[in-house]
C-alpha cells in the first residue's frame, strides 16, 4: 500500500486520461481555445491555487523539483544557509544543496516538526531562510516559526509535501510562507504517481519559479516561445498525462481528508489512554491531514518492545526520514565539518527513539508506518487494530485504562 489517494484511483482518473489520449496531445502547453488541447496541467494549476487560497500554482515533475524551483525563485544560492528539521525526507536537504545553499539542521519538538526556539539558536550571519516541513500530515507551529522569521528578517518556504490538504488556524498550508511546495508522489495524500506543485501569492516569485522550471520561459506560454529569456532554467515540466491524474485526484482531496479524520478519531478513541504513552502534539488538531497517528512513549525501551510485537519499528529506525540514517547526507556533512551522525541532534534522537508511527491513510514502512489502518478500513477493523496495539502495550508491561 501507499498513500490514500493511490487507493482511490478509479473511473475519474481513467476518464481524464482518456480525454488526453484521445486528443493525442500530451504536452502541457497549447492554445486554450483549441478543443484538441485538453489543458489538464493548466486546469490543475488553477484549481490547486484556488484550493490553497493563493494567486499562483506551478505544476512540476516532482516534489523535489518544486523545492528546487522555490529555492531558486527566492534567490537561495552559494553559501546561503537554510534552516531545516533533523527529521524530514532527504529531498528537503538535497534541494537546498543543489540550489547552492547549505542545510542547517535544527531540533524537532513533540509535534515531530521544527522547534521554534531551536531555530533561533541556529541562526547565523549567512542564514537566509527557514524551511518548515509539515511532517506526517501535521502542521508545524507556524505562528512560532513566522515570529522567528519576522524577528530576524528570514524568508519562509513551506515544505507541505507530506501534508497536502492540511490547514493551520483556518489557512491552507503553503499559504503562510512566501512559497509553499507539495508532492504528488505515490505515498502522499493525493498522487499522480509523481509530480509536485509550487504555490505563492507573489507574482515575481511565480515568474521566477516558472522560468526556472522551464528553461527560462515566461509563465503560461502557448506553443513555442521565441524571444528573450531572463534566467537560465531546467526542465521540470509536468506533462498532460500526469496533469490528468493530478486533476482527478485533487477533486477527491476534501473527501479523502474528511474520511481520514473520521477514521483517525475512531482509532485514537479505541486506543484510549495508556500509562507511559501519549499521542504526539498536534499544532492544529482540526487542521491536520490525519494520514498518520504517532504515539510517543516515556522511554525507548517501551517503544522498542511494543514496536517489535507489532512487527514494525520505532521512528528512529525507519529509514531516510531520519538525518542519522542518511549515509550520503552524513558524508556531505562530515566533509564540511558540520554536525552529523547520531547524537548530533540529541532531542530529535530522543523523541524519535520513543515514537511509533501508526498508519491511517499513508501505509509506508519507510516512515515506520507498517502497522495500523488505511483509508478503506471498516470501523470493526479499526477497533480490532486498536485492540492489537493495546495488547502489545499490555504484553510489554504497560498499564491500560478502560476504553
Amino acid at each position: 500500500m501507499a498513500g490514500p489517494g493511490s487507493q482511490w484511483i478509479g473511473k475519474e482518473e481513467v476518464q481524464e486520461l482518456l480525454e488526453v489520449m484521445s486528443s493525442g496531445y500530451l504536452f502541457r502547453y497549447g492554445n486554450l481555445d483549441d478543443p484538441g488541447f485538453k489543458h489538464k496541467v493548466y486546469s490543475f494549476e488553477q484549481e490547486f491555487a484556488a484550493k490553497c487560497g493563493v494567486r499562483y500554482a506551478l505544476a512540476t515533475s516532482s516534489g523535489t523539483a518544486a523545492l528546487v524551483c522555490a529555492l531558486k525563485a527566492m534567490g537561495i544560492g552559494e553559501g546561503d544557509e537554510v534552516i531545516v528539521p533533523a527529521y524530514t525526507f532527504i529531498a528537503t536537504y538535497s534541494a537546498v544543496i543543489f540550489a547552492g545553499g547549505i542545510p542547517v539542521l535544527a531540533e524537532i519538538d513533540e509535534s515531530l516538526s521544527l522547534d521554534p526556539p531551536d531555530i533561533e539558536r541556529r541562526i547565523g550571519a549567512r542564514t537566509k531562510a527557514i524551511m518548515p516541513v509539515h511532517m506526517l500530515g501535521n502542521p508545524c507551529d507556524l505562528d512560532g516559526i513566522m515570529a522567528v522569521a519576522d524577528k530576524h528578517g528570514l524568508r519562509v518556504i513551506e515544505d507541505v509535501c507530506q501534508a497536502n490538504g492540511a490547514s493551520y488556524k483556518g489557512r491552507q498550508l503553503g499559504s503562510r510562507g512566501e512559497v509553499g511546495t507539495f508532492s504528488l508522489n505515490i505515498f502522499k495524500t493525493v498522487t499522480a504517481g509523481d509530480g509536485g506543485v509550487v504555490v505563492t501569492d507573489d507574482e515575481n516569485l511565480y515568474t521566477l519559479a516558472f522560468g526556472f522550471h522551464d528553461q527560462g520561459h515566461s509563465p503560461l506560454r502557448a506553443g513555442v516561445e521565441v524571444g528573450r529569456r531572463s534566467i537560465l532554467g531546467m526542465n521540470f515540466r509536468m506533462n498532460e498525462l500526469t496533469g490528468a491524474v493530478a486533476l482527478a485526484q485533487l477533486r477527491k482531496l476534501d473527501r479523502i481528508i474528511a474520511v481520514l479524520r473520521g477514521k483517525k478519531r475512531l482509532f485514537k478513541e479505541s486506543i484510549g489512554a495508556i500509562t507511559g504513552m501519549k499521542f504526539r502534539t498536534l499544532n492544529d488538531p482540526e487542521g491536520e491531514c490525519a494520514t498518520l497517528c504517532t504515539v510517543i512513549f516515556d522511554n525507548p525501551e517501551k517503544a522498542d518492545r511494543v514496536s517489535r510485537r507489532l512487527g514494525t519499528t520505532t521512528v528512529d529506525h525507519s529509514g531516510w526520514h531520519v538525518y542519522s540514517n542518511m549515509e550520503h547526507f552524513n558524508r556531505y556533512l562530515r566533509e564540511r565539518n558540520l554536525p552529523h551522525g547520531k547524537g548530533a541532534y540529541p532531542r530529535t534522537d530522543s523523541i524519535l527513539s520513543r515514537a511509533i508511527n501508526l498508519s491511517v491513510g499513508v501505509v509506508d514502512a519507510g516512515l515506520g508506518a507498517a502497522f495500523g489502518i488505511n483509508i478503506d478500513s471498516s470501523p470493526e477493523e479499526i477497533r480490532q487494530t486498536a485492540a492489537r496495539f493495546r495488547g502489545a502495550c499490555r504484553d510489554s508491561g504497560m498499564d491500560l485504562d478502560c476504553v
